[in-house]
């Protein structure tokens, strides 16, 4: 159990799908909409999780990483576990 973050954009395919895969295993998760031009933003992204790309998908504080990794936690049946 735990908070699940999604930092994403708006028109980004990888953070539709992240979203979506997530609201069908009905996990809660927040969702932090980052502009394209918000620098300052996309900087501490990237000192956080080495990622210069969305989603980056967070559990607790911990980096579950992007789109290929959240579906990974899927096929171990992993996310149903981070309910909260």
């Amino acid at each position: 159990m735990g908070k699940i973050t999604v930092y994403s954009m708006k028109t980004c395919p990888y953070c539709i799908s992240a979203k979506r895969l997530l609201d069908s295993r009905s996990v809660p998760f927040e969702e932090i909409l980052v502009d394209y031009d918000d620098d300052v933003m996309w900087e501490a992204m990237e000192k956080r999780s080495g990622m210069k790309t969305v989603p980056q998908i967070y559990h607790n504080d911990q980096l579950i990483g992007g789109f290929p990794e959240l579906q990974r936690q899927d096929g171990v049946d992993k996310l149903v576990s981070l309910k909260t």
